[in-house]
């Protein structure tokens, strides 16, 4: 994943999808490219619209996540924020060595 944030690029994010995939073809692959766009009602929001409604039924969702013993929830949906993939990637593996103790190498 590349991020591109300079005004010049009319995309602000790029994915080859092999590289999330050990068993794929190093032969092929799939590019992928986010184009911005205004956002209406008629679209899927992608980000948390971080308002009351939405909030109060985060912590419901919360609570109901709690309760799960065999399910660890990580990223955008278990804390309703925005994260980038490598703060994401840390996380998971703070989950993990948390979850199970630190790994060996």
């Amino acid at each position: 994943v590349i991020n591109y944030t300079d005004a010049e690029t009319p995309y602000t994010r790029i994915m080859e999808w092999r590289h999330f995939d050990q068993q794929a073809d190093e032969n092929k692959t799939i590019l992928t490219k986010e184009y911005p766009q205004d956002w209406d009602r008629s679209k899927e929001a992608y980000y948390p619209v971080n308002d009351e409604k939405n909030s109060l039924l985060f912590r419901k969702y919360k609570e109901k996540a709690n309760a799960q013993e065999k399910v660890i929830f990580g990223g955008r949906l278990a804390n309703y924020q925005f994260y980038d993939m490598d703060q994401v990637f840390g996380a998971a593996l703070k989950a993990v060595a948390k979850e199970f103790g630190e790994m060996a190498n």
